[in-house]
């Protein structure tokens, strides 16, 4: 559930739900028919005229759709009879959604595994948390709704050890920075999120200089919060993107293989046995062909 304050007035209660999330109208009408959208604690209509101050709350809502195993090799780094760690490769969306029915993260898991948390019910089984269809790395998955809680819980209270690898556009002259902006939908593109004040959560993200390149920069970041594209958005906001990110940053794309950002490692308490774990991924080929091609 998240909550939005109406800060202006806006309209129809599915038209500010529609600028406010990047829904489709079909969709959105659907979430506030079934009670997925509540004004001030309580469901209304789609004809609403939202009022300055009105708080709506905005639960996650998911078209109910069919998935199905699929033969879809994994490289699993580490498996018990608890959970999993997966190395994800570029391109893989993590749970079939409208466009992405087939060929993602859970339709591999439903046919590697017959035992998968479901906490997140039958559309993500196992999944726990999720990284961009084009940011390769690690992500760890729960086979059981113990686990599935207890590295929930390690994530909310940021006790996992994740950094990132990334090369983004120019020189980086700082060693080593922290970024501190507020993210929240973009207001111009509904798809997109953006560093804005506007119906916005803290975002905080922590940088180092691995490598400079003429016009480039190679840096490892770690993650105080959690926010969707949260990476790719501060770097971009601070005039660094990601290189190859296809919707941040306007600038020139190498190829069709995704962006160079990796999550190249992942480190948490076994909710079993108590012992820290951690897992380090080699950078995808696909990031490695690009750095090769940037010069010194």
């Amino acid at each position: 559930m998240e909550e939005f304050t109406v800060e202006e007035k806006a309209g129809r209660l599915d038209q500010y739900v529609m600028n406010l999330t990047g829904f489709s109208r079909t969709k959105v009408q659907k979430m506030i028919k079934n009670g997925s959208v509540l004004v001030n604690k309580a469901p209304s209509k789609n004809s609403y005229h939202v009022e300055i101050g009105d708080k709506i709350e905005v639960q996650s809502f998911q078209e109910e759709m069919s998935h199905e195993a699929e033969n879809i090799p994994l490289d699993i780094v580490y498996e018990d009879d608890d959970l999993l760690v997966v190395n994800k490769p570029n391109g893989m969306v993590v749970h079939p959604a409208v466009g992405n029915p087939h060929g993602t993260l859970v339709n591999a898991l439903l046919y590697h595994s017959k035992q998968l948390s479901d906490i997140n019910g039958n559309f993500r089984p196992g999944i726990v948390h999720r990284i961009d269809a084009d940011t390769t790395g690690l992500l760890v998955v729960a086979k059981n709704n113990e686990t599935h809680m207890a590295l929930a819980s390690q994530l909310k209270n940021k006790t996992t050890h994740r950094k990132y690898v990334a090369l983004c556009w120019g020189r980086i002259e700082e060693d080593s920075g922290d970024i501190i902006a507020p993210i929240g939908r973009d207001l111009k593109d509904r798809k997109k999120m953006a560093v804005t004040d506007k119906n916005s959560k803290e975002a905080v993200t922590h940088f180092r200089v691995l490598e400079r390149y003429k016009h480039a920069t190679k840096i490892e970041l770690e993650l105080e919060t959690g926010r969707t594209h949260q990476i790719r958005v501060h770097m971009n906001y601070i005039g660094h993107p990601i290189i190859n990110d296809k919707v941040y940053g306007n600038r020139k794309l190498f190829d069709e293989t995704g962006q160079c950002l990796h999550a190249k490692t992942l480190g948490f308490i076994h909710p079993r046995t108590n012992k820290y774990m951690e897992f380090d991924s080699p950078l995808p080929e696909c990031f490695l062909n690009i750095e090769k091609q940037l010069e010194r």
